[in-house]
Formats: structure tokens, C-alpha cells, sequence
């Protein structure tokens, strides 16, 4: 899920934007999330003449991005496209956030949902979840999967498989999908799980 978020926003007049809206995006260029934060920008440039600066600021799981808003100027000039790691999972995996979600943004809109699914190299020997669990209860720690980094949902999902199936994996956290699609395509990394527009 990702929705845009603000820092907490006063009554705008009838000429807001006075200049161009930055939009952040906690992950780097070229992955699921920067592709959805384009079009949306986009999209609200033809509708209503906005402009928009989209800035990247991956790292530290999307925190790095997310306090960077929390901490703008409360004008409605700087955006994030949050994701549900960030405002919902990250709070209770980091003792001390330099932010708090509920309190330092505000939700302007739900802007996508969506399943996450689980790809592997057209190559690689597992054709089904069963090949998967075999080979990991075969050789355990040493089936690798790739996440955009620790903390996000992929990650807090593969997690939750693994202790479901008692299997063991070695989680490669990468800043991005972007980033992590490479060492899959090459058989580097073992699989990867993500969201259907990101691998598409």
C-alpha cells in the first residue's frame, strides 16, 4: 500500500502552490514506488497545472525520506509517498524514529494496494513454493531473498514465511527493487517479493 503523506498542513488559500511541490520518494529511481509517485505527479500536473520537484531519498528502510518531510515547513509544499512499512511497521522494528507517523504527517490519499508475489530467476530449479521449502530444509540459510531494504513489508513478509514453513533464508537487503532486479536476473539472489507493478 502507499499513500501520500504530508507534515501537518495549515488552511491553504485558493493560490496554493506558490511554487512547486517537492515530492519524496523513499526509495531510489526506477523501482515500483518512483514509477507510481511519477505518474501521480503527472497526472496532477495536467489536471491542475501544479509543478512538481520528485526528489529520491532512499535509506534506513524509507525512514530517511519520511523524516525529511516530518520535519518541512508545514505548507503542503513537501510531499512523501509513504508506504505501509514505513508508517505502520517501522515504528515497532526501531526503538527511536526521528519522526512519528501519527503525529508529523498527515494522509493526503491512498494511492495504491496491491498483493505482493514471489518471483524467482526463469533459471533457478524452483518451479513452486514445495521446491522452495524442500531446498531450503535441505541446505539451510543458504537460499537467499532479496528485499528493498530491512524493515520493509517485503522483508517483514519473508520473515513471517520463513517462520510459518520452518525454513531458514539469508535476507539481502538492497536500497531498492531497482537495485536488487540485477543480482536476481543474474542468479545472485535466489528470489525476491514484491509488489505486481514493481515487477512488472
Amino acid at each position: 500500500m502507499a499513500a501520500a503523506a504530508v507534515s501537518p498542513v495549515m488552511a491553504q488559500g485558493e493560490n496554493y502552490p506558490q511554487r512547486p511541490i517537492k515530492f519524496v520518494v523513499p526509495f531510489p529511481a526506477g523501482g515500483g514506488t518512483d514509477a507510481m509517485t511519477r505518474l501521480l505527479t503527472n497526472k496532477l500536473t495536467l489536471d491542475n497545472g501544479w509543478t512538481f520537484v520528485v526528489e529520491n531519498k532512499p535509506g534506513a528502510g524509507g525512514n530517511l525520506a519520511l523524516d525529511q518531510t516530518a520535519k518541512s515547513p508545514a505548507d503542503g509544499l513537501t510531499m512523501v509517498m509513504a508506504q505501509t512499512d514505513n508508517v505502520v511497521l517501522n515504528p515497532l522494528l526501531y526503538k527511536k524514529l526521528s519522526y512519528d507517523p501519527i503525529h508529523d504527517l498527515r494522509a493526503v490519499a491512498l494511492v495504491a494496494a496491491g498483493p505482493a508475489v514471489l518471483i524467482v530467476n526463469a533459471d533457478a530449479p524452483y518451479k513452486t513454493l514445495d521446491d522452495i521449502h524442500k531446498a531450503a530444509k535441505a541446505k539451510p540459510g543458504q537460499l537467499t531473498f532479496a528485499s528493498p531494504g530491512t524493515g520493509t513489508i517485503s522483508h517483514v513478509i519473508s520473515e513471517a514465511w520463513q517462520k510459518s514453513a520452518d525454513v531458514k533464508f539469508s535476507h539481502v537487503p538492497y536500497r531498492g527493487m531497482a537495485q536488487a532486479m540485477p543480482d536476481l536476473l543474474g542468479g545472485r539472489v535466489d528470489m525476491y517479493m514484491g509488489s505486481v507493478p514493481t515487477l512488472i
